[in-house]
């Protein structure tokens, strides 16, 4: 299946399917706190860099754990919703 055309562009990280690379097109840094997007930028997180959902927890709002390069981190809900992706064609 091309993961490419079945994801709308761009998308919230937290809305991507799971196990399906995309990249990073936008960050919406004005809905974040100030150490919330000093810890993305600490973690390399900014345009252009692939990323990865790996796991929600609950269906609530709970957090997400994604992969950020070689890292694997839980990111917040709101977190991840201000993150914008696009995916990855290659897969």
């Amino acid at each position: 299946m091309n993961i490419a055309a079945a994801i709308p562009v761009p998308v919230r990280l937290a809305r991507i399917p799971r196990q399906h690379p995309a990249r990073v097109t936008a960050v919406d840094w004005h809905v974040l706190s100030e150490p919330e997007a000093r810890r993305l930028r600490e973690l390399g997180l900014d345009e252009g860099v692939e990323v990865e959902l790996l796991h929600r927890s609950g269906i609530f709002g709970g957090p997400v754990a994604c992969r950020i390069g070689r890292m694997t981190v839980a990111l917040r809900r709101h977190v991840a919703a201000a993150i914008h992706v696009s995916p990855n064609a290659g897969r």
